[in-house]
């Protein structure tokens, strides 16, 4: 053999060789998404889209995606993918990117968990993170976690949806944590635009499978009368300014509306109701409609409800799709003369206790699957992934807080109750995606 057909016989090797090598996941649907007036999300090839996933905290103390001292990123999102999940909800809180901006930029790994932690509990934390994840280092920033969280799960073929949880980090929610509502004593709203403009740009531009954005989580009244006026006209306000800043920032990504009571309530967007203020408050004799039509970024704008099991446990299967159908799920039905607008629905938190026995105890397992079966949304994410968190502060702060509702163990080393997913979380996907 010359040397001439040695050299062209190696690279053919080479390429065969390079072409046999697995490569990761594909994403479902080609990015960017949109929507078009109808109850679908559309992908970049016209091809509608619905997502089924979980919710992946990282707003609380830390700032940081949780979970990383028991496992690293690569082996949780292979776990998220073995359920058939395309979607992870991944909050953050604005106050990390407030560091940013006000106290010297962002924070290192080190700093973020001795900060939350404690100097000896978090020097324990970091280096267990570091063990398990070594790409790390003490000095590896809080962003840069994010990006390889984000960057891992687009290789494994799930979107982002990036959700700002909180303005001040720390579990979610309650009318009197100061993070409730424009105003409140820890959501000032410049930051919260200015937080948006700077993580969109930046998801917009790292992450490559940043599918949507959330605005805000569970939108709510404070318990005593801080802030702006509690209104849909405020509402509208505010989140139109937000809307507007992160298309600027971030053109492709989706927009996703949360609605008022701790987002159960969107309807008066989907009826076009006048959106009035409150008289009485600055907001008085104010009054707007929510028109797709006039706003820059119509064809990326989706609304999301979140529903729980906390009342009516036993509610009948019709009684349960009516009050998600009124809730603003309306939206669904164009041929219903109440809804003037259409958009796509995400139920962006839904779930229960993970221990193997309360699917079946109320309705509202059996119920929320043959409500999926009937409508086919676009999608829904379950809350919630974390089988444990870094800490935890409700009533009293626990370090190393077990989460029974999540669908991992403590340790995140495998699922937490395999009854409960199998007929729950799988019966979901099916009734969503087959």
């Amino acid at each position: 053999m010359t040397n001439d057909l040695k050299v062209l016989f190696s690279f053919l090797l080479f390429v065969i060789a390079v072409s046999a090598t697995p490569r990761g996941p594909k994403l479902p649907f080609k990015l960017p998404f949109h929507t078009d007036g109808s109850p679908h999300i559309r992908s970049a090839h016209g091809d509608i889209v619905r997502l089924v996933g979980t919710n992946w905290p990282g707003h609380q103390e830390a700032m940081i995606p949780e979970g990383l001292q028991y496992s690293s990123i690569k082996d949780i999102v292979s776990k998220i993918r073995g359920l058939e999940l395309n979607v992870v909800r991944l909050t953050y809180a604005t106050e990390m990117v407030d560091d940013i901006f006000d106290n010297g930029g962002d924070v290192t790994l080190k700093d973020t968990l001795n900060n939350a932690l404690g100097t000896a509990n978090g020097t324990i934390i970091l280096n267990q993170i570091l063990k398990k994840n070594p790409q790390f280092s003490p000095k590896t920033k809080r962003l840069d976690v994010f990006d390889a969280v984000a960057n891992e799960l687009a290789s494994q073929g799930i979107y982002v949806h990036l959700d700002n949880h909180v303005s001040k980090a720390i579990w979610c929610c309650g009318g009197s944590d100061g993070n409730a509502w424009f105003g409140d004593t820890h959501f000032d709203v410049s930051k919260w635009i200015r937080g948006w403009k700077y993580i969109a740009r930046h998801g917009a531009k790292h992450w490559p499978s940043l599918s949507s954005i959330s605005f805000r989580n569970e939108l709510r009244k404070p318990d005593v009368d801080r802030g702006d006026p509690y209104d849909w006209y405020t509402w509208y306000t505010h989140m139109t300014e937000a809307a507007a800043a992160v298309h600027s920032a971030a053109p492709n990504v989706l927009l996703v509306f949360s609605g008022l009571d701790y987002d159960t309530k969107i309807s008066p967007i989907i009826k076009g109701l006048p959106l009035t203020g409150t008289s009485g408050t600055s907001s008085a004799g104010k009054s707007v409609v929510f028109q797709p039509s006039t706003l820059p970024y119509a064809n990326r704008i989706v609304l999301e409800l979140h529903k729980y099991d906390f009342e009516n446990t036993h509610a009948s299967c019709e009684d349960f799709g009516n009050s998600l159908y009124n809730a603003g799920y309306s939206s669904l039905n164009t041929t219903d003369p109440a809804t003037k607008y259409s958009f796509p629905v995400l139920l962006t938190e839904w779930g229960f206790i993970q221990n193997g026995t309360y699917w079946r105890d109320t309705t509202y397992n059996k119920c929320l699957i043959a409500f999926m079966e009937k409508w086919k949304p676009s999608g829904w994410m379950q809350w919630e992934l974390a089988g444990s968190f870094y800490v935890q502060t409700r009533a009293t702060t626990v370090q190393d807080a077990d989460e029974t509702w999540g669908l991992l163990t403590h340790d995140w080393s495998a699922i937490r109750s395999q009854v409960t997913v199998d007929e729950s979380l799988s019966k979901m996907v099916d009734a969503t995606l087959r």
